[in-house]
């Protein structure tokens, strides 16, 4: 029986072999079996990969541990130019109070005396970003008050307005620190 079409499979030779799939497989896999050198070189990178696997690791513990101290150390001096820039309003103070100790009764050098300090304390912290939050007659704001108590408006224009300030507030930065406590007309 002749094939009349060559292309066509259907009409292949009864007695021709088919190569079974698992020969062709076997074969491609004879061709890709590493030779012990290969092995030898693939053993030598592995090695090489943890090596550098755990140098960094170690690497990157030892930053971790640096990075935990400086933190540490960070923390527990954050405040050192703030409080050196307090202590001479601290040496003020000592220094008034021994005069009250002496017998200091000039009211007039009292009053001199406080205020002198006070305007020293209130520029250490001005320079260190401490501002007060502006309040009296202001508009009441969440944000910025806190309303300690409300009373009735003597004026609608004072209705929601700040009428007294209790303690104020202040920013550090842009950020409230401390609002201030407030008595809103209502």
């Amino acid at each position: 029986m002749d094939n009349p079409n060559p292309e066509n499979p259907i009409h292949e030779e009864p007695n021709a072999q088919p190569t079974p799939p698992e020969a062709e497989h076997h074969e491609g896999l004879a061709a890709h079996v590493p030779e012990a050198d290969d092995i030898e070189k693939l053993k030598s990178q592995i090695n090489e990969t943890k090596d550098k696997y755990l140098r960094l690791f170690a690497d990157f513990e030892n930053y971790r541990r640096r990075v935990a101290k400086e933190k540490l150390e960070f923390f527990t001096t954050a405040n050192e130019d703030l409080i050196k820039a307090l202590l001479p309003v601290l040496d003020d103070f000592e220094r008034a109070q021994k005069s009250f100790e002496q017998g200091g009764t000039d009211l007039e050098a009292i009053k001199q005396g406080v205020a002198l300090i006070y305007n020293k304390l209130y520029r250490v912290l001005e320079q260190k970003g401490v501002k007060p939050v502006e309040a009296a007659g202001e508009t009441f704001n969440p944000d910025l008050h806190e309303a300690i108590t409300q009373f009735p408006a003597p004026s609608d224009e004072l209705k929601g307005k700040v009428m007294d300030v209790v303690e104020k507030g202040y920013f550090l930065g842009e950020k409230v620190i401390r609002y201030a406590k407030v008595v809103v007309g209502a």
